[in-house]
């Protein structure tokens, strides 16, 4: 923990340097390998693509419930099940100056991204992007758009797991609108900033809004990269803030094999109405309790044909939240997993992953059979994505 602590002062500090490479989530890694030039789907200047995600889960605990059986995931939530995780349509038109973006999709996965919004419930991005031709790379995008934080991403083919981390689940938002802008300061330094309602939603729950600040420092072997968020997150008042410290360091030293390091620290401040004579004061609020977590992951990828490759991943994650709390599990709590992946991928658009997931508590929260409760939750599970596009 007294290492944690260095690290989080540390980043505190040097937060204005962290950024990433272009407004988009972390990293992905390095190709394992040159390939062929993939068809570029487009009509006109609008290019296109996509992806159908579907996977079978076994939990040998055997929770009575199918639906939401695999406990502390993100999106393959069903235990001994066929599930569709998503279908994906993408559409975009690089700015020259003016672009944009537009991502929609359905299943389970967009179902939990866009719980709290019934109108946009399809809707994982959409913005508009600005790049002035003379401006020396700046880029400015306006809407909606997925966050900056965490070295993983939504869609299952960009990351090198099927199952998302810990970190992914419990520590960082999926998405924001507002504006979020970037610009190259060094050849190896890109700086950003973004101004955004909050965490997950169109409609903002007060009056404030969240900073972000984002970077990223690229050389040849490695990547690091990071993000800070801060603002009011708490519904019907601006006070009690949510910050969020994400950075990721990956490395490159090989076109066979990559890893990373990603650390998140993330804090929320309560806030309450005011109370006369058993009464909440009509907009008075009080700032309360902290809800807090923080978390360490480790993940490697080795190529071991154009087609073959292996994935693993180990996090641990201090969870200091309370019941309904606003961020966390609810619980105070210690959760580790480990997962180990092997993968076969095909370039003309299709991949498959099979994989084994450890997750260990302790506390027993892990559902077995009809009553009973358990520390721990092991599944086996098998993926396959097929997609298309100028992205592969």
């Amino acid at each position: 923990m007294r290492f944690l602590r260095s690290t989080l002062a540390l980043l505190l500090c040097s937060a204005p340097l962290l950024a990433q490479t272009t407004p988009a989530p972390a990293p992905t890694p390095a190709p394992a390998a040159a390939a062929p030039t993939p068809p570029v789907w487009s009509v006109g200047g609008i290019d296109f693509s996509g992806l159908v995600d579907g996977y079978y889960s076994f939990n040998a605990n055997h929770p009575a419930i199918s639906s939401n059986g695999n406990q502390l995931r993100n999106f393959d939530y069903d235990a001994n099940a066929f599930s569709l995780n998503m279908a994906k349509l993408s559409m975009s038109h690089d700015a020259d100056p003016v672009g944009f973006r537009v991502d929609l999709g359905f299943g389970k996965a967009f179902t939990s991204i866009l719980a709290s919004e019934p109108n946009f419930q399809h809707l994982e991005q959409a913005y508009v992007s600005w790049k002035p031709t003379k401006a020396k790379g700046f880029e400015a995008d306006f809407g909606e758009f997925v966050t900056s934080a965490g070295a993983e991403v939504i869609e299952t083919k960009d990351n090198w797991n099927y199952s998302r981390s810990l970190l992914f689940a419990l520590a960082i938002p999926y998405y924001h609108v507002g504006l979020r802008t970037s610009m190259p300061i060094t050849k190896a330094f890109t700086g950003g900033v973004q101004v955004v309602n909050g965490w997950n939603n169109f409609s903002d729950n007060n009056s404030g809004k969240t900073i972000g600040i984002t970077g990223v420092y690229t050389k040849t072997k490695y990547t690091w990269s990071g993000n800070l968020y801060t603002g009011p997150e708490n519904t019907s008042t601006n006070k009690g803030f949510r910050n969020l410290i994400d950075t990721t360091f990956l490395l490159t030293p090989t076109a066979k094999f990559n890893a990373y390091i990603n650390y998140d620290y993330v804090q929320n401040r309560n806030a309450t109405p005011v109370l006369s004579k058993a009464l909440p004061v009509v907009g008075q609020y009080k700032t309360t309790s902290l809800d807090h977590l923080q978390g360490i992951a480790a993940a490697g990828h080795y190529q071991l044909t154009d087609t073959l490759a292996l994935a693993g991943r180990f996090e641990y994650l201090a969870d200091k939240s309370s019941q309904g709390g606003s961020v966390g599990t609810g619980s105070n709590q210690a959760l580790k997993e480990f997962t180990l992946t092997g993968e076969y991928k095909i370039p003309e658009g299709m991949l498959m992953r099979l994989e084994y997931r450890r997750d260990h508590a302790d506390l027993a929260i892990f559902n077995k059979g009809t009553t009973k409760t358990v520390q721990a939750q092991s599944t086996l599970e098998l993926g396959v994505v097929a997609f298309f596009g100028p992205k592969r």
